[in-house]
């Protein structure tokens, strides 16, 4: 009978919830930590090897039958994939329309906090190119890849999207939410409420994609279209 998980891990494991929250201590723990110490310290290198872990997970956990089956093929419908681009893209605009709205530039609008941790002297082009790639290709990986099958063994598709969507969205309090500004630690409560639910919502919008495009890409390329829209926001909407 095939079997997702690889030999060596179904020694310690079943593909259910418990390993699904193994999944969470070993990466979504260590990733919050690691993105709260770059706010505060300057140093993000240690947040592009988390996503680089996430990224491999799959292929160090799961066996090809199971890589099949979380998405890593062929996209099924390729018109999807264009749909999930502008799909990314409108969502990344209409947050930073919200932000722009509620806070303006002050740091209690997200996409302001965010920008502040970005070295816009490398350029547009080289961030907005490295923020397609790499947390796209992890995130997407992990969560909408490794993580949410596993939560449909235990539960129905749609609990298992709304426990992943809260974990991913829940993970992005470390982005936004707790920040770290003059040299002090503080909490937005209500703008922290916005992104939280706003991540919630874009975990449902990848999820959504990787199902119609038949492919765990139709997800990273609706992530990857965000993660554009919201650089381009930082770099010339605001």
């Amino acid at each position: 009978m095939d079997n997702e998980l690889g030999p060596f891990w179904s020694r310690f494991f079943s593909y259910n919830w418990k390993f699904g929250l193994f999944l969470i201590l070993i990466i979504c723990i260590p990733r919050f930590i690691l993105v709260l110490n770059a706010n505060s310290g300057g140093n993000n290198g240690y947040i592009g090897l988390i996503m680089t872990i996430s990224a491999i997970a799959p292929f160090l956990f799961l066996t090809k039958f199971g890589r099949n089956q979380i998405g890593i093929t062929k996209p099924l419908n390729y018109k999807w994939l264009f749909i999930a681009l502008v799909g990314g893209l409108i969502a990344s605009l209409l947050l930073n329309f919200i932000g722009q709205i509620l806070y303006y530039n002050s740091f209690q609008n997200w996409y302001q906090y965010i920008g502040k941790s970005m070295d816009k002297s490398k350029g547009f082009a080289i961030i907005a190119t490295m923020g397609m790639i790499f947390s796209p290709i992890g995130e997407e990986l992990f969560f909408r890849g490794l993580f949410i099958p596993v939560l449909q063994n235990h539960w129905e598709k749609k609990k298992a999207s709304i426990v992943d969507s809260s974990a991913f969205a829940l993970t992005h309090i470390s982005h936004f939410g707790l920040v770290f500004i003059n040299n002090t630690w503080d909490f937005y409560f209500f703008p922290t409420i916005i992104w939280v639910s706003s991540m919630f919502l874009v975990s449902l919008l990848f999820f959504t994609f990787r199902k119609k495009v038949g492919s765990i890409l139709g997800a990273i390329v609706c992530h990857a279209a965000f993660n554009f829209g919201m650089t381009y926001s930082i770099f010339y909407l605001m």
